[in-house]
């Protein structure tokens, strides 16, 4: 194995923090991985980690070579992405992963064009409700919907977030048509909640096209991780809900829908749907993919039109 290939193993080491973890990430044996570690050490003459039987840490020396690698990896990314540019189309292989519904309305449609487009493209889609870790897990890619946490990752906004508040005509003849956020929180909720985040608060205006806004918390007795349930939930009159447009397949007519207090401006909350990736500089397969992702949602995105008169409603939703 070379110099450079025992380094990597040394920086998946420590990044992960245990020699079973990074073993699995090469489908390694723990004594194989172990072992050329320890040539790494004898080729450079200095130990980089003090081992006990379960766990380890840095050497000074490991400290600083472990940071020379970094340098390295970065550069090597560089000089394959400088070679990928000069492709004249995107080729290789290109990892993906998704939210459920977001992967199968939106990336699935895309992937098939793509690999007819390029066919020397391989792709392999994960999709999962649960934050899958890029770097671990070794994506290309992620697509992410909400408020982004701090990473070290690169993001890239492909389209705005957009709310509404929904119900049924049956929950609404049942209810009668809440005219203020204070009356619609008295009144069940179906709740998105999959087990990382619950989405249970609503930020709207204190009054109707107001400027001033203020959290109101959802009250409900079915929580549901699916978004098709979810909305399934709500066509049959159990309750009100919170949506972002995206999860919307079809007009809301067709679901028997009804968007409620339109006339108070709704906050986005600071949310976005993103492409995230490890390295600022992407391969052209990487770059190619998302703008094909972007092309099919448009800007504005299709899916407003499910509502009708949407950018007319909730000022558009707000970053209030």
């Amino acid at each position: 194995m070379s110099l450079t290939n025992q380094l990597g193993l040394f920086v998946d080491v420590v990044q992960q923090g245990s020699f079973a973890k990074a073993a699995l990430l090469h489908d390694m044996d723990n004594s194989a991985l172990s072992k050329q570690i320890k040539k790494l050490e004898s080729t450079l003459g200095v130990q980089l980690l003090n081992r006990s039987t379960r766990s380890f840490a840095l050497t000074s020396a490991g400290e600083e070579i472990l940071t020379q690698a970094h340098i390295l990896q970065n550069t090597l990314d560089d000089i394959q992405n400088i070679a990928d540019s000069y492709q004249s189309e995107p080729k290789g292989i290109i990892r993906i992963t998704s939210s459920i519904f977001f992967g199968q309305h939106y990336l699935q449609p895309v992937i098939t064009k793509f690999m007819k487009r390029y066919p020397h493209v391989k792709v392999t889609l994960s999709l999962d409700d649960r934050k899958a870790d890029i770097i671990s897990d070794h994506f290309d890619v992620a697509f992410r919907m909400g408020h982004l946490a701090e990473s070290n990752l690169i993001a890239k906004k492909i389209a705005k977030t957009h709310f509404a508040i929904v119900a049924s005509k049956d929950f609404i003849e049942r209810y009668g048509m809440p005219t203020t956020p204070e009356q619609l929180i008295t009144l069940p909720a179906v709740i998105y909640s999959n087990g990382e985040s619950s989405i249970d608060v609503m930020r709207l205006s204190m009054q109707p096209h107001g400027e001033q806004f203020k959290n109101y918390k959802m009250q409900g007795n079915l929580k549901v991780s699916d978004v098709s349930s979810m909305i399934a939930a709500v066509a049959d009159g159990l309750g009100y809900t919170l949506i972002d447009l995206f999860n919307l397949e079809k007009p809301i007519a067709e679901f028997n829908l009804m968007p409620l207090l339109t006339d108070y401006s709704l906050s986005t909350m600071d949310t976005g749907i993103y492409a995230v990736y490890p390295h600022r500089k992407q391969t052209l397969l990487v770059s190619e993919f998302i703008k094909a992702v972007q092309n099919y949602i448009g800007t504005p995105p299709f899916w407003l039109s499910h509502i009708p008169d949407y950018q007319q409603l909730y000022k558009g939703s707000s970053n209030g």
